[in-house]
């Protein structure tokens, strides 16, 4: 039976007659010497069996093994009646802050606001925006702490945008009179930061990170609306 022979040299393939087993010659390509390999010291690769599915069989020789199934976590339910009703009590909290607090208690409803509702819109965001295909998600205790830190800088971004609204706008700040391209110079200063915070709190790409900041930004300005403040600080009448 035939030998199936590689040259070392060329990588020419060909066969050779078993009476020349562990004899030397030349490859009939490039000259080079060639031990030709016994019968035994044959590899022989076999097709798989069973469609392409090795592994164990039953006792008709049907392959026992199943597919893993992939788990899908997009979308928990649990999780989604608790962030709803989260987002329906900070609804009703901000309609009360309207009728009943003063202009300056509102502010400081304003910042626990946007303290409180960072790590559980930092859950959510990431809920829906995190990448399974590339990374394993994060879960239990070390989710808990990321949804905190990235909560916490999510606030900071608001602070931020105060912060420079004052020290660069200084009254027109004060008395919401900052033009359009002014409150997005701050709004962009703010999105940079939440930016960075989904990216080195849950490794999202710079584009999710963005739009996980957009989702906690956009319900800070809805319950701002809600309590009948403006939108933006420093924008439509202080």
């Amino acid at each position: 039976m035939p030998i199936q022979v590689t040259c070392p040299g060329c990588l020419t393939k060909f066969t050779v007659g078993d009476q020349h087993a562990g004899k030397t010659g030349a490859c009939p390509k490039c000259k080079g010497q060639i031990t030709i390999p016994s019968k035994e010291d044959e590899v022989v690769i076999h097709a798989p069996e069973f469609g392409g599915e090795a592994g164990a069989v039953d006792s008709k020789g049907r392959s026992t093994l199943k597919p893993i199934a992939r788990k899908e976590a997009k979308f928990q339910l649990n999780s989604a009646l608790i962030i709803g009703g989260v987002a329906l009590l900070a609804l009703g909290i901000a309609f009360l802050c309207r009728v009943s607090l003063t202009e300056d208690q509102q502010t400081y409803a304003l910042l626990a606001g946007a303290i409180l509702l960072g790590p559980p819109l930092a859950y959510s965001g990431y809920s829906f925006l995190r990448d399974d295909e590339e990374l394993e998600p994060y879960a239990g205790g070390e989710l808990i702490i990321r949804c905190l830190a990235c909560g916490a800088a999510f606030a900071l971004a608001w602070a931020a945008y105060w912060y420079l609204g004052y020290q660069v706008f200084g009254d027109d700040y004060s008395d919401g009179k900052l033009e359009i391209f002014e409150v997005g110079i701050l709004c962009a200063v703010a999105a940079g930061i939440g930016t960075f915070a989904s990216f080195v709190s849950f490794d999202l790409e710079p584009l999710n990170g963005f739009f996980h900041f957009v989702l906690y930004f956009a319900v800070c300005v809805l319950l701002r609306a809600i309590m009948g403040v403006p939108l933006l600080p420093g924008f439509g009448g202080g």
